[in-house]
């Protein structure tokens, strides 16, 4: 029962996705905290700053990590399907209906006004994740963390991989 929870969560949210990985991210945290029950909000985050760190597609990566941490190597298996399909169906299926109409002021207008859905569902992904950091680790570690994560984006221009991976053993070495 818990793979087809795996496989449902997982494809309702790439089915109602668009705009790509980023985008589909809240959709999935969702089903899989709070409608389906796979893991709580803090494994969730966890799984997703994994998936952040590795190259590649987010929502697979994300979709892999979920299945995996519900149901093992069947659940990723299922997981990494249930994102795939979604996307595979709609390129076979809707790409001839899609390319005669891109230009019609219907479908214009449609993107236009799915984007700020996109920026408000990633405004509220990013407040999830620091209430989360927040409320797990405290505000000097939450603070120290963020300022040096800032400081090594900005001003050092290291890459977000390394900054994530940098949190890691941060955490690792004075969060025990």
């Amino acid at each position: 029962m818990i793979v087809l929870h795996v496989f449902m969560a997982l494809f309702i949210a790439n089915i109602l996705g668009y705009g790509g990985g980023p985008s589909t991210i809240p959709l999935i945290q969702n089903q899989v905290v709070n409608v389906y029950h796979l893991m709580s909000g803090g494994a969730f985050f966890h799984d997703l700053a994994l998936a952040n760190a590795l190259p590649g597609p987010i929502a697979t990566k994300i979709a892999v990590y979920v299945g995996y941490t519900a149901s093992g190597w069947w659940g990723a298996i299922v997981g990494l399907t249930a994102t795939v399909l979604p996307s595979a169906v709609a390129v076979i299926i809707l790409l001839q209906w899609l390319h005669h109409y891109k230009q019609t002021d219907a479908v214009k207008g449609m993107v236009m006004m799915i984007q700020p859905v996109i920026a408000v569902l990633m405004i509220i992904l990013t407040w999830n994740v620091g209430v989360e950091g927040f409320q797990s680790i405290g505000i000097v570690h939450f603070v120290i963390i963020a300022v040096l994560s800032f400081i090594a984006l900005k001003k050092f221009r290291v890459h977000p991989a390394f900054v994530i991976l940098g949190a890691f053993v941060y955490g690792a070495i004075l969060l025990r």
